[in-house]
């Protein structure tokens, strides 16, 4: 069984965090968790994902073989290689451990030289918490995030959270809601149960 190095990022505390609409982040210094509830909330409305006709293409002609769940810790690890990043080691561990449980999934883009981008995030009932994603080809998080979209629309579910918006998320369809409105999405998410794998 893996462990966390932190009481605040056991599998039971994340969870309730999670159903509250609370994430926990490590500061890229010092390592210091700390919980965050955004408001307004960053959202990507599942009727309205934005797929570019170029992206479209690249799906198409089969540039990248997609996977779920093949390589989480891959994954979360690639994601974790920057600068400054608040997915620490014990983040890692944390969330390599839901995984383990059922909870935390990855999708994977691979070509001919390996992994080259995916994106993991939390499941629980009807929702999905994006956490991070990466690439080492160009398009190659897009075409996982693509594919994590439709099978998220395949299985039901009712809520893609995004957490804070940036550049990147704002080209896919993410939109910013008020912390009332996302109170309301969470807890109709949370109700509806739906299986990822």
């Amino acid at each position: 069984m893996r462990s966390a190095g932190s009481s605040m990022l056991l599998p039971e505390v994340l969870l309730v965090g999670y159903r509250n609409g609370f994430f926990p982040m490590a500061d890229s210094a010092t390592g210091r968790i700390t919980w965050h509830r955004p408001d307004p909330r960053a959202i990507i409305p599942l009727d309205a994902v934005h797929i570019s006709r170029s992206l479209r293409k690249i799906i198409e002609r089969g540039t990248f073989r997609v996977t779920i769940d093949h390589a989480f810790d891959d994954v979360i690890r690639a994601c974790s290689e920057r600068h400054e990043t608040w997915i620490s080691d014990d983040i890692v561990a944390a969330y390599s451990h839901l995984h383990d449980l059922g909870f935390a999934h990855s999708v994977e883009s691979w070509n001919d030289d390996g992994l080259v981008g995916g994106l993991y995030g939390v499941h629980i009932g009807g929702a999905f918490f994006g956490e991070s994603m990466f690439s080492r080809v160009s398009n190659a998080s897009k075409v996982a995030f693509s594919h994590l979209a439709a099978h998220l629309r395949l299985r039901g579910f009712r809520l893609l959270d995004t957490q804070y918006i940036n550049e990147f998320t704002a080209s896919l369809g993410a939109i910013e809601i008020p912390d009332s409105v996302y109170s309301v999405l969470l807890a109709d998410a949370l109700a509806h149960p739906c299986e990822f794998p």
